[in-house]
């Protein structure tokens, strides 16, 4: 009996469609509430070799300045050398180091993400939503990718303790993308 690698994306460089995409975030407020956000200046690529899995890299950059949580005050304070120091370090990195199928839909990335200068580890699940080819012919694959971080391993300190033992804002920051990638001729 022989054991073989779903096809989860076809063989390929799939780049990311910014106009169809999401790179969002989602932390605990006061710990009763979730403020989300998202970054609207991003970039991705996702290369595929005949091999499949085992073969392929992700990379991924975002402009930190493009955070948006829908409150101009929050947002330049996280553009602030508080939590993102955007001015220091305007993007935000992730380079893969594998790529491995988890079941019959979806696949582990593990690879190296810098904010503020620091690296770290990470893991992130892609769930694939499915390929089809749009209305001008391009190839097209959807994936939902998440995973999480705790702030302090980047360096993100800022903090206040509340009357309640709550933290303003929690460590654990959950992060959700929503990606539409072509792929390239």
């Amino acid at each position: 009996m022989s054991t073989t690698t779903p096809v989860l994306v076809p063989a390929g460089t799939w780049v990311v469609d910014t106009a169809h995409s999401k790179v969002g975030f989602a932390v605990k407020h006061m710990g009763i509430a979730t403020v989300r956000g998202e970054f609207t200046e991003f970039e991705g690529t996702l290369q595929i070799g005949e091999g499949g899995l085992s073969s392929a890299t992700a990379t991924g950059a975002v402009k930190v300045a493009s955070v948006d949580t829908n409150e101009a005050q929050r947002d330049e304070h996280l553009r602030s050398a508080d939590f993102f120091d955007a001015e220091r370090h305007p993007e935000l990195r992730f380079t893969s180091k594998r790529v491995e199928p988890v079941g019959a839909e979806s696949f582990r990335l593990t690879g190296d993400l810098t904010i503020n200068g620091v690296t770290n580890e990470i893991q992130l699940v892609a769930e694939v939503q499915g390929t089809d080819v749009d209305p001008w012919g391009n190839e097209r694959v959807g994936l939902e990718i998440t995973g999480q971080l705790s702030r302090g391993d980047y360096g993100m300190k800022f903090n206040q303790a509340l009357g309640s033992g709550n933290m303003l804002v929690a460590d654990k920051v959950k992060l959700a993308l929503d990606v539409s990638a072509v792929k390239q001729a």
